[in-house]
């Protein structure tokens, strides 16, 4: 009992560490975790995770630019969750602990920017820093940093995606939904899925790929059943030049997809999810029902499937 008492307090010392952003630390504390019970899976597993951000940081190091490193991390991030999926054990702990290692120690590099690269960065850096705090579980600060950024980039895709999964966390499922839905009509493509947290997203995310939905052409579809699966289930009203744009929009997609047969996994769920938004702008707009009955067929001549599930 004794030592199952000090490997816990040794692992607790470690992870205390890496909240510090403090990887030699909380290396040391694992060490010596492991001479007091070589077998214990969770110090195995966090030590192995220690190794991957030890050789990532001596190649952190090298680089001179802040704003390079914060971006390195980042990335670094996403092979680290591929990673630690595949050792053995699930220590939600340990992973939580990396996590906001990772994401402490990006933001660090973000902050210390000069401020003359801060200011030629600032239209990236509020979104940067908002989505370290998300990640390092700071959420109020993430959505004011988050909420500062959708003030110069009101029609970010990416921001918009960042902003709506951090009111998730929160708890604010109304606003991330409607926020969600925004995004993901704006630009699936501008949208990082592996840095969004969210229960709400994330399985979304993951029942579209299992449907076989892949790749990049995954991003495309994730708005087409979040709205068929009652996810994206906040709507607003558009405004008359909206209306306009999206019309254009299906316009050009229509024609795109009679001309590039190839793009069409891509082409396909884009032009469904606008027509979703027209039929929802005519519903609200209490239109003649003829319109919607016109947009529905054109929805089934697309995928019919879709259609189906749709109007169901």
């Amino acid at each position: 009992m004794a030592e199952q008492e000090t490997v816990a307090v040794l692992l607790s010392n470690a992870y205390e560490s890496l909240r510090s952003v403090d990887l030699p630390a909380a290396s040391r504390f694992l060490d010596r975790a492991l001479a007091v019970d070589f077998e214990d899976p969770e110090v195995l597993h966090a030590l192995k995770c220690a190794n991957f951000w030890s050789e990532r940081l001596s190649r952190m190091e090298s680089m001179p630019n802040p704003f390079e490193r914060g971006e390195y991390v980042l990335a670094q991030w996403k092979g680290f969750s591929s990673f630690a999926a595949k050792l053995e054990g699930d220590f939600e702990r340990c992973r939580y602990a990396w996590k906001r290692f990772a994401f402490s120690l990006a933001l660090a590099q973000y902050r210390s920017l000069p401020r003359e690269e801060k200011d030629f960065h600032e239209a990236e850096l509020s979104l940067r820093i908002g989505r370290c705090h998300k990640g390092a579980g700071d959420f109020d600060e993430a959505l004011r940093c988050l909420e500062a950024a959708t003030r110069t980039r009101r029609d970010d895709a990416e921001v918009l995606a960042e902003l709506a999964d951090t009111y998730a966390l929160s708890g604010e499922a109304r606003a991330a939904k409607a926020l969600f839905r925004e995004a993901f009509y704006l630009g699936p493509q501008r949208i990082d899925l592996e840095l969004l947290e969210s229960e709400m997203i994330r399985r979304l995310v993951e029942r579209v790929a299992a449907l076989g939905h892949l790749g990049p052409e995954l991003a495309e579809w994730v708005p087409v059943y979040g709205n068929l699966w009652g996810v994206f289930s906040v709507k607003r009203e558009l405004k008359a030049v909206e209306v306009g744009k999206l019309r254009q929009s299906i316009y050009q997609l229509e024609n795109e997809l009679k001309e590039n047969a190839k793009d069409r996994r891509f082409i396909v769920p884009r032009l469904i999810n606008r027509y979703f938004w027209l039929v929802d702008h005519t519903v609200a707009a209490r239109e003649d029902r003829a319109k919607v009955e016109e947009i529905l067929l054109k929805i089934r001549l697309v995928d019919p499937a879709i259609h189906k599930q749709y109007t169901a």
